[in-house]
């Protein structure tokens, strides 16, 4: 079958709603497109347990702590869960890692971002854990199998995280007028970032109508931001606090909340390396890796060891 024929049934079979697993036949593009994205989103994961680490001896109560460090423990799951569909492209963990070290790979903007407060905490799984449902819902019926199942799980542990955050938040909202001030604040602080975090606009994004047509993606960048939006004003209405957008208000005719000007020449300057905490967030994750080489090299010593340990119980 010559490379038309097969273009033409790999769309049929995206048209279809038939998963494409990693043994079918598919464009290289479709691949390096995947590969771009689910590397990304799995460096995202990574990434995401340094801002809330910071607050893991600091949080105020056990019980907090505790919640912590399962949501930390639940996102490196999620990261591994991530590299491992994403390895089924023909890549590598250890290419994967070294890309994000050197800068060539991307993770989520909003990781760049100081957390300076417990609220901030709250404000992290209540907006950014938020976003990201968004975008996971969604992801549970993208084209490529391994994606779509890996955010199954996910999806169900992001919900937790999410409720983790309002809780917090409506906790300090329900106490001393300091407490609800430090909510407000972190509020104010997340609550842009949190819209970055779905990407350009549409016109303006590189990958978002091929990803759509193959199904990688199946709502758009400014969709996506919309229902967030809409969801999330509801939400801070409950907590009782103040969405620092002065343009923010309801539209009948759209039946969707119009939202102020997102500043643009921020989100370029985080994507690009020059954020609050980029150079931050790299340096630990680079440290992180080599101190864990005793382990990987233990590890594959062992492996190499005990490849052959057990008799073969083939019969033949």
């Amino acid at each position: 079958m010559d490379e038309k024929a097969l273009q033409l049934r790999f769309q049929e079979q995206i048209d279809a709603e038939i998963k494409i697993e990693p043994k079918d036949w598919m464009p290289d593009a479709y691949r390096k497109t995947l590969i771009r994205q689910m590397s990304q989103h799995a460096h995202s994961e990574i990434v995401g347990m340094l801002p809330e680490g910071n607050w893991v001896t600091r949080a105020p109560t056990l019980k907090r702590k505790a919640i912590l460090l399962a949501k930390i423990q639940d996102e490196a799951g999620h990261g591994l869960y991530l590299y491992s569909a994403t390895e089924t492209l023909g890549i590598s963990r250890d290419e994967m890692i070294q890309a994000l070290h050197s800068g060539k790979a991307k993770y989520s903007s909003v990781f760049n971002y100081p957390t300076l407060s417990w609220a901030d905490i709250g404000a992290i799984g209540w907006l950014v854990d938020g976003a990201a449902i968004m975008n996971q819902v969604a992801l549970m019926r993208t084209s490529y199998g391994p994606y779509s199942r890996a955010m199954i799980r996910i999806c169900k542990e992001e919900s937790f995280h999410q409720r983790q955050g309002f809780d917090i938040l409506y906790t300090l909202c329900q106490g001393s007028e300091e407490q609800k001030a430090m909510a407000q604040d972190a509020f104010n602080r997340w609550w842009w970032p949190s819209i970055m975090m779905f990407g350009p606009h549409d016109a303006e994004s590189t990958h978002s109508s091929q990803s759509t047509k193959w199904k990688i993606k199946r709502k758009s960048n400014d969709e996506l931001r919309q229902d967030f939006v809409d969801a999330t004003v509801q939400q801070a209405e409950v907590l009782g606090l103040t969405i620092p957008d002065p343009d923010l208000k309801w539209n009948e005719e759209r039946k969707h909340y119009d939202f102020g000007a997102i500043n643009w020449e921020e989100f370029w300057t985080v994507v690009k390396g020059n954020g609050p905490c980029n150079r931050e967030r790299i340096a630990a994750r680079q440290k992180a890796y080599d101190d864990g080489e005793w382990v990987r090299d233990a590890a594959a010593a062992y492996a190499k060891k005990h490849t052959h340990a057990y008799p073969s119980t083939s019969t033949s």
